[in-house]
């Protein structure tokens, strides 16, 4: 079971929280990047669980959306073995993982806003926003290397696909794009720091405008300034 809650802040925009349930051969290896040559079979499997969790969840996603999730989320697994992205114990697991929050959040996003994602590991939820919802300026931020490197691999297959080009990835911590100064319209994370930690990060990140977090069982966080405006559970569609 998911938990959602929204906060809003006098005088300093919105904070929303949500809660939520919950390769190319040597020389790249050498380089310590993840290895590319099986991004883009098709997956049957996970094509048909993506189009599981669009109608369950009721997002409104494109055919080539859908088809492009589905490749992302392949590509996930196909890498997962060598590089460690994520714990998921099966394709059900899998694909709820990367995509489940990620629709969710979608849904109530407001047009052409820009959002980061703090820590978005293999791009969820962020990828699967920018991916369901092209209209969006999204932002993955993702520290550790192989990671980052995946990311875009997976970006640079994705626009010759058709994605559209209002996506990057920035190889950094939360805190560096902070002190840059760079504002956003929507800040969201997932497991990369405790609620607390992430609101008040996220309230930076974000200082006029919305910062969702995602919750399993923790509390909702607080923070002065700030007041909760939203909430809402759901489960995640293939493991509930």
């Amino acid at each position: 079971m998911a938990l959602a809650d929204a906060w809003g802040s006098a005088g300093r925009g919105d904070y929303h929280t949500k809660a939520s349930c919950a390769s190319r051969g040597e020389r790249r290896r050498e380089a310590g990047r993840p290895e590319a040559c099986s991004t883009w079979r098709v997956n049957k499997a996970i094509e048909g669980r993506v189009a599981r969790i669009i109608e369950a969840t009721g997002a409104t996603v494109s055919g080539e959306a859908a088809a492009r999730i589905g490749r992302w989320i392949g590509a996930v697994q196909a890498w997962n073995a060598k590089i460690d992205l994520t714990a998921a114990r099966g394709d059900d697991e899998l694909v709820d993982l990367m995509l489940a929050d990620a629709l969710e959040l979608a849904k109530r996003l407001r047009s052409a806003a820009r959002v980061v994602d703090v820590g978005t590991g293999a791009g969820a939820p962020g990828l699967g926003i920018a991916l369901a919802r092209p209209d969006l300026t999204v932002t993955l931020v993702e520290p550790m290397q192989k990671r980052a490197a995946l990311l875009r691999t997976v970006m640079g297959e994705l626009l010759q696909a058709g994605a559209p080009a209002t996506l990057r990835v920035l190889r950094e911590r939360g805190e560096d794009v902070v002190r840059r100064g760079e504002v956003f319209d929507v800040a969201v994370s997932r497991a990369t720091l405790p609620p607390p930690e992430w609101l008040k990060l996220g309230s930076a990140l974000a200082p006029e405008g919305e910062v969702w977090v995602l919750l399993a069982r923790e509390e909702p966080p607080s923070l002065a300034g700030w007041s909760a405006v939203e909430d809402f559970r759901y489960r995640w569609p293939l493991t509930g």
